[in-house]
């Protein structure tokens, strides 16, 4: 099969890049429109007996497969947030595939976790993070996760074990532990609430017409629940919710979890990324106090999915809660204490080499080239709410950097206008909701897309809302 390597290698490569052209060229619809079942019955029902030619499952991969998928980088595919790509993190895919190394220890692949270290403290000062998150500031770190997901679950057991004392280890979760969030949290928080054992998070309040949570709110429960013999434990921010991109207010929030001695961690998954250019880099406002914070790299970095880096300023809880050293894992460097296992820092045991995508995407985009992606998407949902707000008849319910949020005449209109647009195959917008009202969501991640990709999606919306 190697000899055939090469060959099918360079015809994947030329596949992709015809591909990128099409998307480039508004060649190919961003939704099939496959019925349900369409792709499991263009392929065979068992297994082949004999191996087959790369080339020729390449060949089936764009016949069958990809006329199945929704094309995330299309310049209309405006939908939930963006994941991003690149050449330089397609090309970094394949040399950490081939390389096939196990970076679980330091002792099993140390280049790999070197270079981690390495690249998520580039990147933390690259956003302008608090030096308490470097690998070099002394008591934190940063780690490459697969999602915010992870990232999420991660900081809650570090926050369990901390305020357990580690009797969590022993003694179980017995549902004295609380965690915090507001109904605009994205689904991945009470998820890992509940993966840790803490049942489902306590809801905390907005402040009325904003989407962002409300400290008086926070700290009046934080206090209840301490008198009523509970454990605060956890309070998740956001900066930057899904549905409308709003953000927690840090510094109040932080303040509130510093009285009250609650591990903070901020979800920054979209958001985050904007930190990269000085005149979005109050995004950053508060983190100084927070216990952990998580961005996506693929979401706004041309980074391939999955790459979420988790920092801490904690580095010994999240360690101390995740670490089990069986005998086989044991080793000289672990046991000298002058390595990090990135092992203790994650759920599985195992793990690829995670930072080498991120190392050729900052060196091949350079910041400034990061920056001027943040920009030119910034800039576009800026011409889409510049218009919505013009057009009589919708209602411009948010603007927060590649996001715009909007309502269509009434609800019953909004959720009719939704359903259209779902419907067509050529743009892709997702629904919300904030305070029991549905909207409409479009927002910017394709750096193919253009002002007349915009005019072209509005063009589109209009159409459908006067249908509606």
């Amino acid at each position: 099969m190697s000899e055939d390597f090469e060959s099918a290698a360079a015809q994947a490569v030329a596949r992709l890049t015809a591909h990128w052209a099409a998307l480039e060229s508004l060649a190919l619809p961003v939704e099939p429109a496959h019925a349900p079942g369409a792709t499991a019955r263009a392929l065979p029902a068992s297994a082949p007996e004999r191996g087959e030619p790369l080339e020729r499952i390449l060949a089936d991969t764009w016949s069958v497969v990809v006329p199945g998928l929704v094309h995330w980088q299309h310049p209309a595919f405006l939908g939930y947030y963006p994941t991003a790509n690149s050449p330089a993190s397609v090309l970094a895919e394949l040399v950490t595939a081939g390389l096939g190394v196990q970076g679980m220890m330091w002792s099993t692949s140390p280049a790999a976790t070197e270079l981690e270290q390495v690249v998520v403290d580039w990147l933390a000062k690259a956003l302008g993070l608090p030096g308490s998150f470097l690998h070099s500031g002394g008591t934190g770190g940063g780690v490459i996760q697969d999602s915010a997901s992870s990232a999420v679950l991660v900081a809650i057991v570090a926050a369990l074990h901390r305020a357990s004392g580690g009797g969590w280890r022993t003694d179980g979760v017995d549902g004295r532990y609380r965690a915090y969030c507001t109904g605009q949290a994205n689904s991945c928080v009470p998820k890992a609430v509940r993966i840790a054992g803490l049942g489902e998070p306590v809801e905390i309040a907005t402040t009325a017409g904003t989407g962002a949570m409300d400290p008086h709110a926070l700290a009046a429960r934080l206090d209840a629940d301490r008198r009523a013999g509970l454990v605060p434990t956890v309070v998740v921010a956001t900066s930057g919710t899904t549905a409308t991109c709003a953000f927690d207010p840090l510094p109040a929030v932080a303040d509130v979890c510093r009285r009250h001695g609650v591990w903070l961690h901020v979800d920054g998954a979209y958001a985050g990324s904007a930190a990269l250019c000085p005149e979005h880099r109050a995004v950053n406002d508060g983190l100084e106090a927070a216990d952990s914070y998580a961005v996506n790299a693929h979401k706004w970095m041309r980074t391939g999915t999955p790459c979420d880096v988790l920092w801490t300023s904690d580095r010994a809880s999240l360690t101390e809660a995740m670490a089990i050293r069986p005998a086989f894992l044991h080793n000289p460097a672990t046991e000298s204490g002058a390595v990090v296992d990135f092992r203790d820092w994650q759920i599985p045991l195992g793990r690829p080499m995670r930072a080498l995508k991120l190392w050729y995407v900052l060196r091949a985009h350079g910041l400034e080239g990061l920056r001027a992606a943040v920009r030119h998407d910034v800039g576009l949902a800026g011409r889409l709410a510049r218009t919505i707000d013009r057009e009589p008849g919708f209602h411009l319910v948010a603007h927060e950097l590649g996001l715009v949020a909007f309502r269509y005449g009434t609800d019953g209109q909004t959720r009719a206008l939704a359903a259209r647009l779902a419907a067509d195959t050529g743009l892709v917008c997702t629904p919300a909701e904030v305070e029991g009202r549905p909207l409409l969501r479009a927002v910017f991640g394709s750096p193919y897309a253009t002002e007349a990709t915009v005019d072209q999606v509005w063009a589109a919306i209009r159409r459908h809302a006067q249908a509606c």
